[in-house]
């Protein structure tokens, strides 16, 4: 993406109503307004928070606001000019229970109070095999903790990776940590596949299921 499109897209999504942009000062200093108060202040409902960290173009984050409009769905990603694809369809099918959030995940503890949300979707983040400050893993025990934080005490996570290696260390990580409630290394070859995990399909699973690239799925609570 060239630097014309990008300043493009962050003008764009300046003017967004569904896309939230707070300063990494404020979020630091623990004064991020709708911290405890997404339900009351933005989404203006009492339903579940649903999140999906490291949401890409959000694609996926838009799918779950679709099939699931009982719920308030938030894609977080560091980068603006990605998911103003998201933010964009989002605004243009009058979506009132989507948004997102320009952040660092690491910084999530900051952005939404102990128990304010329901569920948490990891989709295809990179799996940081080659580095070795494995802390930048999205299922890293420390980021794990952090979710335990924000999460309600029955609160769900949900990894979907075409990484076996990043399903593998993420089991290990979870049972230890806590209940994996369902896991299967190919989901698209398994009956008993949860709705939720087949009935979406964004547009690099469906080229991973071209190459005939498994993917994997696992639930977990922490």
């Amino acid at each position: 993406m060239g630097s014309k499109n990008k300043l493009k897209r962050f003008k764009e999504n300046e003017t967004f109503s569904n896309v939230i942009q707070p300063e990494r000062s404020t979020l630091l200093n623990n004064a991020f307004s709708l911290k405890g108060k997404w339900n009351k202040e933005f989404f203006k409902n009492d339903a579940p928070i649903v999140l999906e960290l490291g949401c890409g173009k959000g694609e996926y984050t838009v799918f779950l606001g679709k099939q699931s409009p009982e719920k308030n769905h938030i894609g977080i990603d560091i980068k603006g000019a990605r998911f103003w694809r998201g933010a964009k369809t989002a605004l243009e099918n009058k979506m009132k229970n989507v948004a997102f959030l320009r952040t660092q995940i690491e910084l999530i503890t900051t952005c939404f109070a102990t128990g304010e949300v329901d569920e948490i979707w990891i989709t295809f983040p990179d799996p940081q095999i080659k580095y070795k400050r494995t802390k930048h893993r999205l299922t890293h025990p420390e980021r794990l903790a952090d979710y335990k934080k924000v999460l309600k005490k029955e609160g769900m996570i949900h990894l979907k990776t075409d990484s076996e290696f990043l399903f593998g260390y993420t089991l290990g990580v979870a049972s230890q940590m806590g209940e994996v409630l369902y896991a299967h290394h190919d989901i698209y070859n398994n009956t008993e596949a949860p709705k939720a995990a087949t009935a979406i399909q964004t547009f690099y699973e469906q080229m991973f299921l071209e190459q005939g690239k498994a993917i994997t799925y696992m639930q977990f609570r922490i």
